[in-house]
């Protein structure tokens, strides 16, 4: 179990602010307005739709409100137990929870469901489809499911400018579709390309352009033994 009292990923922290809800403003809608008592709310998708920045934002609210939160995934040893000061457990990853970390889950999630503490949990698959235990399976199903998808191109596109004007730096049509084109369309993925692009450009105080772009990717690609950092 990690405490995350500050920040969890890279700067800035995600929030539902700068979360872009395409398809997925159902569940947007329901995590803004999650107050306990609440039903469980489960978030699947494929990698990079959105569904680690939702919980992240869910548990940096409740930080800056002044509460506590207790985050867990497959890598958090057994026993997980429930601090009398939580207002929210979320669980990551759930896809790959091991025997020991799906007893301690199903635990928690009894425990804590006790106590009106809400939980918000997040997969790659449905629930049907997880590989774990039939009760936790049971219990991560009961409560509120979303369906999360990824962003379309123009999305995308949209997001990363919106990320380039908060940084203050101009971002061309030909940066964006550089980037589009040489990096997977997983915005997780771009947006720490992103982060990495911008301190490149601070360091070398060059503006951001295609060929400074194509510079930092070839450092990169350099600095891996096997030279396949992207695709």
């Amino acid at each position: 179990m990690r405490q995350i009292p500050l920040a969890i990923g890279p700067d800035p922290l995600p929030t539902f602010d700068s979360f872009i809800p395409g398809a997925n403003a159902p569940a947007l809608e329901h995590l803004t307005g999650l107050a306990p008592p609440a039903a469980p709310v489960y978030l699947w998708g494929p990698t990079g739709s959105g569904k680690t920045h939702l919980l992240r934002a869910l548990a940096h609210r409740e930080h800056q409100e002044g509460r506590r939160v207790g985050w867990f995934d497959a890598s958090d040893p057994a026993p997980w137990v429930l601090e009398p000061d939580w207002t929210l457990v979320v669980i990551d990853r759930c896809e790959t929870l091991g025997e020991a970390a799906q007893q301690a889950a199903f635990a928690l999630f009894v425990e804590a469901s006790a106590a009106e503490v809400p939980i918000a949990a997040a997969g790659r698959l449905p629930p049907v489809d997880l590989p774990l235990r039939d009760d936790l399976r049971t219990r991560l199903g009961w409560g509120h499911v979303f369906a999360l998808q990824p962003l379309t191109e123009t999305e995308s596109r949209a997001a990363l400018r919106r990320e380039a004007d908060r940084r203050g730096f101009l971002l061309s049509d030909e940066v964006l579709n550089h980037l589009l084109t040489r990096l997977p369309r997983d915005m997780s993925v771009l947006m720490e390309a992103f982060d990495r692009l911008d301190h490149y450009s601070r360091s070398r105080l060059r503006p951001v352009t295609v060929p400074l772009l194509r510079s930092m990717l070839a450092e990169e690609h350099d600095r891996t033994a096997e030279g396949n950092l992207w695709p």
